[in-house]
């Protein structure tokens, strides 16, 4: 390898490092939307020069995380209810049909991983962190919809995760209600899968699932 390739190597790993530090801050809610991203001082905090964190920053506008504002520079986007609203109705319908399309090729390795996961959940509730919940909650749709043989619907759905993500990990902090039901309403999408339902039941079941959530947050907010 030439030394010019290991020194781009090198940018790409920083890039990627920068990109996941960055992310994480967004989704834990250290970057607040509106929160203004110095790039020298991200770097500094990283021990980064600019060049990979500006990367990285190009890489979180592109989904939807970041966006560039006039006299302002990359600021952390922020969702109002209305989009909020939109992007929810939107991963409803793809998020359903791509666990519905997934579901003749989960197998019992992952039904297990996903039960685990939402074991998890539910004894996050007795000393309950959003941030962690939400986490775990990702975790376990992704089990479900990952499996999703369509490339299309399946990317549809990261844009929609990632498009939530700044707002997600305080939804369950303004309905920790929610919460409870979310882990019962797993389950039984669990059981559905495993009993071999057909296509549409699972479809519905996941779309009331998200819609659940969508409508408990809304009805908070107003």
């Amino acid at each position: 390898m030439t030394e010019t390739a290991v020194g781009s190597t090198a940018v790409e790993s920083k890039s990627q490092q920068a990109y996941a530090a960055v992310k994480a801050r967004i989704v834990e809610g250290t970057y607040t939307p509106g929160y203004r991203l110095v790039l020298a001082k991200i770097a500094e905090d990283l021990g980064f020069s600019v060049v990979p964190v500006r990367e990285a920053i190009r890489r979180l506008e592109a989904e939807g995380l970041v966006k560039f504002e006039r006299n302002v520079g990359a600021t952390v986007s922020g969702i109002d209810p209305t989009e909020y609203l939109y992007t929810m109705q939107t991963l409803s319908i793809v998020e359903g049909a791509a666990t519905a399309l997934s579901a003749p090729l989960i197998d019992s390795v992952a039904i297990a991983r996903a039960r685990a996961v939402n074991e998890e959940m539910r004894e996050c509730l007795e000393h309950f962190d959003p941030v962690r919940f939400t986490a775990l909650n990702q975790d376990f749709h992704s089990v479900l919809f990952e499996h999703c043989p369509n490339p299309h619907i399946l990317d549809l759905v990261h844009r929609g995760w990632n498009r939530l993500a700044s707002i997600r990990s305080s939804t369950f902090r303004f309905v920790p209600g929610r919460a409870h039901n979310s882990v019962d309403e797993h389950e039984a999408l669990l059981k559905l899968i495993e009993s071999g339902a057909d296509a549409d039941t699972i479809e519905r079941a996941a779309r009331l699932h998200r819609s659940a959530t969508l409508d408990a947050y809304l009805a908070q907010s107003n």
